[in-house]
């Protein structure tokens, strides 16, 4: 049987571990954020009213060449940071499980505990 500081250990243990899982999911979401708002910085116009009509037009389709290239980069980088994301979701979700069934088994054990008078 086990006793109530292990399972008080256990639990200690299991908060830090859960702790660590969050952290985790809440940088791999930041991450993803970050490439998102690049995609969107991306769709911003970037006209120049200083330059001559031709070379505007010009400037413009080089830039949207480049953002096309940009935004193929970032969907795929988002793409992987999904994986990540929902890899340290799982992570901290087996995490949250655990920690949950520690304090039931600490429960039961604190209302089975004969009392001392």
């Amino acid at each position: 049987m086990t006793t109530k500081a292990d399972v008080a250990r256990l639990a200690a243990l299991t908060a830090l571990v859960l702790d660590q899982r969050l952290q985790q999911l809440r940088l791999a979401a930041a991450a993803r954020d970050r490439s998102r708002m690049q995609i969107a910085a991306l769709d911003l116009p970037q006209i120049d009213h200083d330059l001559p009509l031709p070379i505007a037009g010009q400037v413009g389709l080089a830039y949207e060449r480049w953002a096309d290239q940009r935004r193929t980069e970032l969907n795929a980088l988002i793409a992987r940071q999904t994986v990540e994301w929902m890899a340290a979701r799982s992570a901290a979700s087996l995490a949250f499980g655990r920690a949950e069934a520690l304090r039931g088994v600490a429960a039961r054990q604190a209302r089975d505990q004969p009392r001392t008078p």
